[in-house]
């Protein structure tokens, strides 16, 4: 062990001079662009305080205002004889005991914390991108079958849609989906999004499923049915617990890919992590600060799943 040790630093210590390197030649690169940096701006759009306005809803008095730690409770007597409580933050009262009031007169406020654009479109990539996965497992999983079917017809069916899916850009597909196939049939863009992500993955995965089926010795299967197991109980019982453990890494890589695949629904006005940080752009200008931190969202998040997907395949090798 120490030997190793030993052998290993030199390497440490040459990647940790190349990383030295790179870090500096980025700092000397950026330091020549003429830019004012804006960091300061972007915790607000992960977070920010709201203030949502109290508005009267009938014509009427203030009866009285009543105050606590941190609220204040306004009764209006309207005129039709009802008494109306509305609750506001202490310190936004706009009113006084004995006002007249309007109908859409402002009362106070209530100040609450909202997720920014960054946050929700990151939550409507996360949604969707689950939604793909799940349709997409699903139809790789027939294709899959479908290919290594000794129906001719079944598997010229499955052969002909891998091949038309995998030589087509996805950007043209979603484009197909929502403007084509999403006016013919009145489909919600979302569903559009998530249907050409799903088709999309659904081809690689098909592939994914057949070589990790092929890849189990026909041995398991005859034996399966020498027992007089049908076909799809065999295929069921014996040879895709085995098949998943050899596609299992290839097939969370697809899906981790199809995180970042996502950001083409942007181009359908689905508000994504990718679409909201272009908003944001637009707005404030600070280019460089919000695609930095979206970059850095996405890799966060592609990380997460990736050591998740590790954890399964050290306890799948320990089931072995």
């Amino acid at each position: 062990m120490k030997t190793a040790r030993k052998k290993l630093w030199p390497w440490q210590l040459l990647l940790a001079a190349i990383l030295i390197v790179m870090a500096a030649s980025i700092y000397g690169s950026v330091s020549r662009i003429d830019y004012e940096w804006r960091w300061y701006r972007i915790p607000q759009y992960f977070l920010y305080k709201a203030e949502d306005v109290i508005k009267t809803p009938q014509d009427g008095v203030v009866e009285a205002i009543t105050e606590s730690a941190e609220k204040a409770e306004i009764t209006v007597r309207t005129i039709d004889g009802q008494a109306r409580v509305l609750q506001v933050d202490k310190g936004s009262v706009r009113v006084s005991e004995g006002d007249d009031l309007f109908g859409g007169d402002t009362v106070g406020y209530v100040v609450t914390w909202r997720l920014g654009p960054l946050l929700t479109g990151l939550w409507t990539t996360m949604w969707i991108s689950a939604a793909a996965s799940v349709l997409g497992l699903f139809i790789g999983l027939v294709a899959g079958l479908m290919k290594i079917s000794r129906n001719y017809t079944v598997s010229m069916l499955a052969a002909i849609y891998v091949e038309i899916i995998r030589g087509t850009p996805l950007l043209v597909q979603i484009f197909i989906a929502y403007f084509f196939i999403g006016t013919v049939f009145n489909l919600d863009r979302n569903v559009a999004g998530i249907g050409a992500l799903a088709l999309f993955a659904g081809a690689y995965v098909a592939e994914i499923v057949r070589a990790g089926i092929q890849s189990i010795p026909r041995g398991q299967m005859e034996a399966a049915r020498s027992l007089g197991m049908s076909l799809p109980q065999a295929m069921v019982e014996i040879i895709l617990p085995q098949a998943f453990k050899r596609i299992l890494p290839p097939l969370s890589g697809q899906f981790i890919s199809l995180i970042k695949d996502s950001s083409l629904v942007s181009v359908i006005a689905i508000t994504d992590l990718t679409k909201s940080g272009r908003e944001i752009i637009t707005s404030t200008f600070a280019t460089f600060e919000i695609w930095l931190v979206v970059a850095a969202m996405y890799l966060i998040v592609t990380s997460l799943l990736s050591q998740f997907v590790f954890y399964l395949e050290r306890r799948l090798a320990i089931s072995d």
